[in-house]
Parts: structure tokens; sequence; C-alpha cells
């Protein structure tokens, strides 16, 4: 946050002379308002359906059954078994709200985070005169690490969202066409699955075209699907990884350990800062590399 803030800041205060703490509380408010609040309302929105999926989850999987079941029936194969049906119910009952405790526990994150940046903000030019004079490394790689550290974190920070938001809008798109009820509540889905590496926005389009298929609409099940793996899914296997690395040069398995990584250790916004630590680890290392080449060489040539 401080990374993105920075900029408006020091433009603010220098240029237009505005007074430090009244800048810094307007810019967390809009970075509050821009960010966080569509966060927090689509968890909120999120937490009903998910409240509601679980308190009806054997009609649902009952439903599902019964429609497996006639295919089965139909060609004479096993799909999926009763004793499946029962660990899914029982994996879903006790992973949703592991993910929904990791995600409202953010809030106190958030808090400490505006706390702590407030005053890296009033304070950042002499924060980050003092880090140059204090970090033990040459000036060259004190000037690297600021740098990459910009770099890395435009990359995720803006890169994920847009193309999570990229996702979910082609996706709605499709939904309004198609008819999906409640195209809203999908398009967030989309928006948030998208930025889950390997599955993606499968976890949403998915669904919807096996409950087209459900309903007996057997045609817009295909074109949903086909839509989906054809124009949305194409979206996060070129454009995501393309942008990503446009920006900072961030290697597709950086994000994809990093998003996985990240959502174990720190819940929702997990997503972002997943990937941040494991590029900032991987740019210590080439610091450190860099810092102690002369004496590797030395230990290599004693001579």
């Amino acid at each position: 946050m401080y990374v993105l803030l920075k900029k408006w800041m020091f433009i603010l205060t220098g240029k237009y002379k505005w007074k430090k703490s009244l800048t810094a509380a307007l810019l967390m408010l809009l970075s509050f308002v821009v960010i966080l609040l569509p966060i927090a309302l689509l968890i909120n929105m999120m937490s009903s359906k998910i409240n509601f999926a679980m308190h009806h989850a054997s009609e649902v999987l009952s439903t599902i059954e019964k429609y497996i079941h006639s295919y089965e029936q139909r060609y004479n194969i096993e799909i999926i078994s009763s004793k499946n049906i029962d660990q899914l119910t029982s994996l879903g009952t006790q992973t949703l709200p592991r993910i929904l405790g990791a995600t409202f526990n953010s809030i106190t994150t958030i808090a400490i985070m505006y706390f702590i940046l407030y005053f890296m903000l009033v304070e950042g030019r002499r924060m980050e005169a003092a880090l140059h004079e204090w970090i033990p490394l040459k000036d060259e790689n004190t000037l690297l690490l600021r740098r990459e550290t910009n770099t890395l974190v435009y990359s995720n920070a803006v890169g994920i969202p847009l193309i999570a938001l990229l996702q979910g809008l082609l996706g709605l798109i499709g939904y309004l066409i198609l008819g999906v009820n409640e195209p809203l509540f999908w398009f967030i889905v989309t928006c948030l699955a998208s930025m889950i590496p390997v599955v993606g926005a499968t976890l949403a389009y998915v669904p919807i075209g096996i409950l087209f298929f459900a309903n007996g609409m057997n045609i817009k099940g295909i074109i949903m699907l086909a839509y989906g793996f054809g124009v949305i899914s194409t979206v996060d296997s070129v454009f995501r990884f393309w942008l990503q690395k446009k920006i900072g040069d961030v290697h597709p398995l950086i994000t994809g350990f990093g998003v996985i990584i990240g959502l174990n250790l720190f819940g929702f916004i997990g997503l972002i800062f997943g990937p941040i630590l494991i590029s900032l680890f991987l740019l210590l290392i080439k610091i450190y590399a860099n810092e102690f080449s002369i004496n590797k060489n030395k230990l290599n040539n004693p001579g």
C-alpha cells in the first residue's frame, strides 16, 4: 500500500503543499473505499450464499446425485458413488468455515496495516533516507532493492486484480446472454476464482454449465462450457502471466506458488501477498550474490 500511495503523497505534500497528516488520512480513506470496501461487500455477499449452500447441502447434493445416476443408468457406467458424495459433503463442511474464518481474521491484520501505513506515509521521505543509510548493502544494490520492490508490488497488486476483473467481465457478458440466474453473484465468483492458480475461473463457469445440464438445457450448457474454456480461460492462460511479466518480469510459477502459499498463510489477502513475498525472497538472493561476488571471486582465485 505504501508503494502504491507514496507517489501521490509526495506530489500532494511537495508540489501542492498539503498537510502531511491530512493527505495521508485522505489517501488511506480513498484506498479503503476503492480496494477494501468492495472486497468486504463481495465477501459479505459470498458468505450469505455459502451459508445457504451449507444449510441446504444435502438437497443440492441429492439433486446432483440424481442427475449423475440418470447418466449412469443410461450408459451403464459408475461415475460417482454414495460414499464419494458423503466424503465430498464432509470435506465441504470442514473446509468452507475454515476459509471464511481465515478471511474474517484478515480484518485485524488490515487494521494494523493501516495504523502502520499512516506513519509510513507521513514520514515517507525520512524513512526511505534512513533505510538507505542503514541497509548494509552497496548503493547500487540498495537502489536495485527499491526499484525492484516497486516493480514487483505493481506487477502483483495491479496485475492480478486487473486480470481477475477482466475475466469476471467476460464471464458476466456470457452469463447475461445465456440468462444465468443471479449473474452478478457469478460475476463475483468468477473474479475471485480467477485468482486461484490451476483451476481458476473453471470454478465458476463449470458449475453453471452443470446446472444448465441438470435443468435439461443442454444447448446452453454446451455453449457455457465452450465459452468458458474458449474465451474466459484464454484470458487467464494468455493475458494473466503476460501482463505480470510485462510489468514486473514475474515468472508464472512464482505467481502460482505464491498464491497457494499466501492463501494458507494470510487467507484472502494472501492472493496478493504470496507472490510478492516469493518475488522479494528471490530478489534478496540476487542481491546477496551481487553483494558478495567480489569476495567469491577472490576465493576462487586466491592469487
